[in-house]
């Protein structure tokens, strides 16, 4: 099971760490994705992070924003988020996979092989206040 926490409301340019805490599975071995939903828009994948080599990938709208982590020894990952926008706001999930952990170009395919992902969480709201 995954639970993301740490959504909320804030205001523009604001900050907030989501975090995405597994029970009942290790996160070692899992590549961790990070995916947002807004109302009316499909979704899209916001970040990624292996495990085997911790590399870490990012959309173009969130890149140079949003910083990836994972602590594998507290079974969390984390998604912090700075100079949050408007366009930010959105439902956030996190998932994992063991199929992209092993896979080699994983930058191409962690946000489009959505169906590789064996676990999903419930969603953590994140509402920019403009």
């Amino acid at each position: 099971q995954l639970v993301e926490s740490g959504g909320g409301l804030v205001q523009p340019g604001g900050s907030l760490r989501l975090s995405c805490a597994a029970s009942g599975l290790s996160l070692k071995n899992y590549a961790i994705g990070w995916f947002r939903q807004a109302p009316g828009k499909e979704r899209e994948g916001v970040a990624c992070m292996t495990d085997n080599d911790r590399s870490t990938y990012y959309a173009h709208s969130t890149k140079g924003r949003f910083t990836a982590s994972r602590d594998n020894a507290k079974n969390t990952a984390y998604l912090q988020m700075n100079d949050l926008k408007s366009e930010d706001t959105a439902v956030y999930y996190c998932a994992v996979s063991a199929l992209l952990d092993r896979s080699r170009n994983i930058d191409s395919r962690c946000f489009h092989d959505v169906w590789a992902y064996d676990y999903w969480g419930q969603g953590t709201q994140v509402t920019e206040s403009s």
